[in-house]
C-alpha cells in the first residue's frame, strides 16, 4: 500500500508509520473533528503527516489535489479517502465517524439547549449578536472581493447583474451562473486583449 521509500517531496528518509487499524482512524479523525472548526486543512496535515505519518508530503498533497476535485468538503473527502486507502469501507467509516461524531453531538446539544432557551431574553440577544457578526463578516467579504472590480466598469456591471439576478429577483443561482460565466469570461477576454 505504501511503502517507507525516500519522500518524492524533499526530506530524505522519512519513515512512514505502519498502516493505521481502523480505530486509529477514528480517534485520529475524532481528535480533529474536536479540535479544528473553521480551517481544517493545517490541523489535518499535522495529524496525518507529522504527527502519525500515515502519509509523506507528497503523497499527502496528492490526495488533497483529488480530494479539492471531487464535490463537497475537502476535510470530509479526505477523511473518506484516507480511511478508504488503508481500511477499505471500514475505514472510511471509521474516518468519517471520528471526523464527525463530536461535532453532530455538540450541535445536537447545542439545539437542544437552544430548544429549551429560545424565549430567554438573553438568548434572543446572543443571537441578534451572532446574526449580526455574520452579516458583517459577509459584508466584510464583498467588499473585498468587489474592491479589484472598481478597476474594470464592465466587471462591476457584470458583478452587480449577478447581485440583482441572485437577491433581488431571486433567480436561480446555478442558472445565473450557467448565464453569466460565459459572458464574463468573454468580457474579461476583451479587456485584456
Amino acid at each position: 500500500m505504501i511503502s517507507n521509500d525516500n519522500n518524492p517531496a524533499g526530506s530524505a528518509a522519512q519513515l512512514l508509520a505502519p498502516p493505521p487499524t481502523v480505530k486509529q482512524l477514528f480517534f485520529g479523525f475524532l481528535g480533529l473533528g474536536l479540535t479544528a472548526f473553521g480551517g481544517a486543512l493545517p490541523l489535518a496535515h499535522r495529524m496525518i503527516v507529522d504527527r502519525h505519518r500515515w502519509l509523506n508530503e507528497a503523497e499527502f498533497a496528492e490526495l488533497l489535489g483529488l480530494c479539492q476535485f471531487l464535490p463537497g468538503g475537502n476535510i470530509i473527502n479526505l477523511s473518506v479517502a484516507l480511511g478508504m486507502r488503508f481500511r477499505g469501507v471500514k475505514g472510511a467509516f471509521a474516518s468519517i465517524m471520528g471526523l464527525i461524531a463530536a461535532p453532530s453531538v455538540i450541535v445536537i446539544m447545542l439545539g437542544i439547549l437552544y430548544e429549551h432557551y429560545q424565549n430567554d431574553p438573553h438568548i434572543k440577544h446572543l443571537f441578534a449578536g451572532l446574526a449580526a457578526a455574520a452579516a458583517g463578516l459577509l459584508v466584510s467579504m464583498a467588499v473585498k472581493i468587489a474592491m479589484p472590480l472598481r478597476k474594470s466598469l464592465p466587471l462591476a456591471v457584470l458583478a452587480i447583474l449577478c447581485f440583482v439576478a441572485i437577491a433581488i429577483l431571486r433567480w436561480p443561482l446555478l442558472w445565473t451562473m450557467l448565464a453569466m460565466t460565459p459572458i464574463s469570461i468573454l468580457v474579461t477576454s476583451r479587456i485584456k486583449k
